[in-house]
């Protein structure tokens, strides 16, 4: 119920066409895996697991750009996802089966009804629908090499495909897609690190090895600005129950 709340308030008093992704994560709290294919009754599984023990740290560095004119390239996400969805007689991409959508691309393309852009988000619709399922599979057996080689592999592919770094009425601001680009090199292959959130602008997240936690946080603090990164504390009341993520800052 919050959750649906805070999307009426995004799609009623901002204009945003939001779903339930970000809402439903904040108000569960913790480490989420949600299945929407229904979404007045979501599945949600939340879960434990302690990266700091496991040799990483997560953190979250705000590029300090602006979502203030960004409403058009949000709403043009869902709107190309839904054109695609749409040629095939469906409301949502879900709906969809991905056999028939690589059966048919070709046909999408030529039905001019679909723009190229939009049958690439659609590609990284389908890819990280499946990633989602690995990546929480991955914490719950333990394999967190595999977990961050999953991050990444969805990070790039926003890059690429889904094409959220930065907004196209304004491509000469990258902070985004610069962040992560330095990120990569400090953490030398170690790691993961990808936009965070709705992407165009605002923060970008990592998994960075506690031994180049402090490296890595006063080079973003360098590139951002003071308090620009925050390493993040998952804090637990007891075995099942999260209280609050808490930043920690580092000059």
């Amino acid at each position: 119920k919050i959750a649906k709340i805070g999307q009426f308030a995004e799609n009623v008093y901002f204009g945003k066409n939001s779903g339930l992704m970000d809402q439903m994560v904040s108000s569960v709290g913790g480490l989420v895996f949600i299945d929407f294919n229904d979404t007045e009754n979501p599945i949600i599984d939340n879960f434990k697991y302690d990266f700091e023990s496991k040799g990483y740290c997560i953190c979250i560095t705000d590029t300090k750009g602006s979502h203030a004119d960004l409403t058009d390239d949000y709403v043009a996400i869902r709107a190309e996802m839904e054109s695609v969805a749409a040629f095939f007689g469906k409301q949502y991409l879900r709906q969809v089966d991905e056999n028939d959508f690589w059966e048919n691309i070709s046909e999408i393309r030529k039905s001019k009804k679909c723009s190229d852009r939009a049958i690439n988000r659609a590609i990284h619709f389908f890819n990280d629908n499946k990633r989602a399922k690995h990546e929480a599979d991955a914490l719950k057996s333990d394999n967190l090499q595999t977990f961050l080689k999953l991050v990444q592999q969805s990070g790039d592919s926003s890059i690429i495909l889904l094409q959220n770094l930065y907004s196209i009425s304004n491509p000469t601001n990258q902070e985004l897609l610069l962040g992560i680009t330095v990120s990569k090199k400090i953490l030398e292959e170690k790691g993961a690190v990808r936009v965070h959130g709705g992407g165009f602008a605002g923060t970008i997240q990592a998994f960075v090895p506690n031994e180049k936690l402090e490296s890595y946080m006063q080079q973003m603090n360098k590139l951002f600005g003071k308090d620009a990164c925050k390493k993040i504390n998952i804090v637990y009341e007891d075995e099942n129950i999260l209280v609050v993520n808490k930043p920690v800052g580092i000059e």
